[in-house]
């Protein structure tokens, strides 16, 4: 037994009889007057007990009518639509044709099979050049041909005559060695066998030397200005090794063994400033020019006796001066008013005099360049002089009590 229910509100197909659902819609779909319809299972007189009723003859005539002509104006649309497309189709391919830069090419495309032929015929009439006619018989006839390459014999070298001598070429020898040459390029010969600035390193006219255990200084460059010896096992100074260097500013021999210095080592060069010989086993501190203006002997065993009497008074231009760790019981004075930094630590300075640093003469006296004084380490007490210090900007670094 099969059954058709079709919903108004919500379509749908129901097979083997009406739901439950079904009956529960009856009521909106009645009220809202929308056609209905009723069926009845088959076998049996009762209805089906839901509001859905079959709708009657010409309800559904005229819902059949409606849909037909809904399709029939969808079918005009569409023809219409079409043939409005057609149309402009036609216009746009017209303005194409008539345009020249078409019909140029349409012209270059047409080709007559008797035309083309015409025109080959035409060719082949005209008049050809003959390039025989521009040769003369008079004019001689030009052969080229490939020419040996020709015989070259090299000339034998002259061989001198029993009677005559061998010119020797002359080659350029280095300037004989000694403090102070200049040497061929890479400047004088050392004792190692070979040229200082290929044992060293040669900066422009500066010399580094360190870290090459070298056991004496090295002839230099006649125009080296710095020189650059540390670390190495330098154990003295000669007077040669620095002889005629009138271009020399600096040397620095940190880190050596050296126990001497010769006395006129360093005091006949005019251009020196700087001297560094910290950390060695210097006993007495050489003589000087008075162009220094930094002397670094810390690290050393310099005592009382080994600096001399006013050593430092006509250096005008001395700006630092560090005798830090030496045997040295006393400040050495008179020292320059230009000096900035004076080092003295662990010492033994055990007193100091009121007028070490200042002039207890003239007290509108003071000492501005001065700033920086290191008295740690010694046995000294700086607060039983307080009048040496009032020139000075700073008190100097030391024991107080």
């Amino acid at each position: 037994m099969k059954c058709v229910c079709v919903c108004v509100l919500r379509p749908c197909t129901v097979w083997g009889g009406c739901t439950q659902s079904d009956q529960k819609q009856s009521a909106p779909v009645q009220s809202a007057s929308v056609p209905t319809f009723t069926h009845t299972r088959r076998g049996t007189q009762a209805p089906c007990a839901t509001s859905h009723h079959w709708p009657r003859p010409g309800a559904l005539s005229i819902s059949i009518t409606a849909e037909g002509t809904i399709r029939e104006s969808r079918s005009l649309g569409w023809t219409m639509r079409m043939f409005v497309r057609l149309v402009l189709g036609l216009f746009v391919l017209k303005a194409a044709v008539a345009s020249p830069r078409f019909s140029r090419q349409a012209n270059l495309d047409i080709y007559d099979d008797a035309n083309y032929d015409e025109d080959l015929n035409n060719v082949e009439n005209e008049d050809t050049y003959d390039y025989e006619d521009g040769l003369t018989t008079d004019e001689p006839e030009i052969e080229i041909e490939t020419m040996a390459l020709p015989d070259y014999t090299f000339p034998e070298e002259e061989k001198p005559e029993e009677g005559e001598e061998e010119e020797l070429t002359l080659r350029p020898q280095p300037i004989p060695q000694g403090s102070g040459g200049s040497g061929v390029l890479m400047g004088p010969e050392t004792q190692k066998g070979m040229p200082t600035c290929l044992l060293c390193t040669c900066l422009g006219t500066s010399v580094y030397c360190d870290d090459l255990k070298l056991d004496s200084v090295p002839p230099l460059p006649k125009e080296t200005t710095h020189f650059y010896a540390r670390y190495n096992k330098i154990t003295k100074i000669n007077k040669s090794d620095f002889a005629f260097m009138n271009k020399l500013k600096r040397v620095d021999l940190t880190a050596n063994e050296i126990t001497a210095i010769d006395g006129t080592a360093f005091i006949g060069l005019p251009e020196l400033e700087e001297l560094v010989v910290r950390q060695n086993h210097l006993t007495q501190l050489p003589a000087l020019p008075e162009t220094m203006t930094l002397i670094d002997a810390s690290h050393n065993s310099i005592g009382s006796k080994g600096i001399h009497k006013e050593a430092f008074k006509d250096m005008t231009g001395l700006l630092f001066l560090y005798l830090t760790d030496n045997n040295i019981d006393y400040i050495p004075v008179p020292l320059p008013d230009s000096l900035r930094s004076l080092h003295l630590q662990r010492n033994n300075i055990q007193m100091m005099h009121e007028d070490t640093f200042c002039n207890l003469n003239d007290f509108n006296y003071i000492r501005n360049a001065l700033e920086d004084i290191r008295l740690d380490g010694n046995p000294i007490n700086l607060s039983k002089t307080p009048q040496a210090y009032v020139c000075l900007p700073r008190i100097p670094i030391g024991n107080l009590i």
